[in-house]
């Protein structure tokens, strides 16, 4: 299963233009509150250095695309319906939300870094709105879902307890669907301090604490501080960065994204997303207003920022937040190819910790029951099942149920 990100934040902050943006797709935006009424599914890519590059070879990627030696990978992301107070308790379309927002591996925090949205998510004159408290608005509102969702199935796991389970097995079973595990709840049982406290005397207190911890645990988040162009965002901006001392806040620009990656569409300009430049390939083909725009981009987000943030943020999530590294199995450690002659044909993104044994699996059901061995491809050396994987590995997967792969 792909890595899913989840957009959220409050309506109007952006998310489904940085969606827009990052997916290519024509998803509705406006002004008006909840545009967003059922979420959005699409697929990105998160970037990273090929190692085609190491070896000066030229690949042929299958599940993936390599771009001037920079290999794309696709991740799936999720539009969600925008959030107002109360969503936790089902006020606008927080239901719907909060369920999809269960699906995420991890979240992208969209907040309107200019304050030109109030406190019910409607669109008022730049610098009214309250970037900091908006985004404190739906923390409390996801960490509120989740008390919620702990204290509806506390006699389940109550249950499970006296039946003999650890807290954290007895957690994952009714948190399983939301993509919480037992691990998860033993991180954040030791970080809130009650992995000796019983469970059935935790205070309301200790159930909030707890449910703050196990969601930052669970659903690493980053903080994009969106419409970075304007120009009531930079104050609002500092504020964020040194307020949110336990979180990477982004400065960016989803709407110089979506401009610069439809213009990339017409032909207009040559632009590599999370790059810090663009080339125009023919002036005579833009209008006055199209060339003003790009000067804009160029002078206010990409002179000011370096980039527009939003091929940052996804990268930031899937290499910093969940810790992925990318391994290219190969069928021929020589040629570096499949058995059909693909160079570099697939890459792979793997959790941390992951083994010789979790990549088998990833690729096919039956090479990992037949796993012998893997072959390192720039060592030369046999690597047991249990090995853990590094970022960037080559290795040949050796199977009595498919020799090589």
């Amino acid at each position: 299963m792909p890595v899913r990100i989840g957009l959220i934040g409050k309506t109007n902050t952006g998310k489904t233009t940085f969606f827009n943006a990052a997916t290519l797709q024509y998803a509705e935006v406006s002004t008006y509150p909840f545009t967003t009424k059922q979420p959005n599914y699409g697929t990105t890519y998160t970037i990273t250095p090929c190692v085609c590059r190491e070896f000066n070879v030229q690949d042929s990627p299958r599940n993936s695309l390599c771009i001037e030696g920079y290999r794309h990978i696709p991740v799936e992301l999720i539009d969600l319906p925008g959030l107002i107070k109360g969503a936790w308790a089902g006020k606008g379309l927080g239901n719907q939300f909060l369920s999809v927002a269960a699906q995420a591996d991890a979240l992208i925090h969209v907040v309107d870094a200019s304050g030109s949205v109030d406190e019910e998510g409607r669109i008022t004159d730049m610098g009214v709105g309250n970037p900091l408290a908006d985004f404190y608005d739906i923390q409390e509102e996801l960490v509120m879902w989740l008390m919620r969702l702990i204290d509806r199935q506390d006699e389940k796991i109550i249950r499970n307890l006296k039946a003999g389970k650890a807290l954290p097995e007895a957690m994952e079973d009714v948190l399983r669907g939301v993509k919480i595990s037992a691990a998860n709840v033993v991180t954040a049982l030791r970080l809130s301090g009650l992995e000796n406290k019983d469970f059935e005397n935790w205070t309301m207190l200790d159930d909030k604490k707890f449910a703050e911890t196990l969601l930052s645990v669970a659903k690493p988040m980053v903080v994009l501080a969106n419409k970075m162009d304007l120009e009531t965002a930079a104050s609002n901006f500092e504020t964020l960065r040194e307020n949110l001392t336990n979180y990477i806040v982004i400065p960016a620009s989803a709407e110089a994204e979506l401009a610069l990656r439809r213009a990339v569409q017409k032909g207009y300009i040559k632009y590599i997303p999370g790059m810090e430049e663009f080339r125009i390939i023919n002036e005579e083909r833009l209008t006055p207003e199209q060339r003003k725009a790009l000067e804009f981009i160029e002078s206010r987000v990409l002179g000011e920022y370096m980039r527009t943030g939003v091929q940052f943020a996804i990268n930031v999530v899937v290499f910093k937040l969940l810790g992925m590294g990318v391994v290219y199995p190969v069928s021929d450690p020589a040629k570096l190819s499949d058995r059909s002659g693909n160079v570099l044909p697939d890459a792979y993104l793997m959790p941390p910790n992951s083994t010789v044994r979790d990549l088998a699996r990833t690729i096919h059901s039956e090479l990992e029951k037949g796993l012998l061995y893997a072959i390192d491809v720039r060592t030369g050396l046999r690597l047991p099942g249990d090995y853990k994987l590094k970022d960037r590995d080559i290795l040949s997967i050796v199977s009595a149920t498919r020799r090589a792969v």
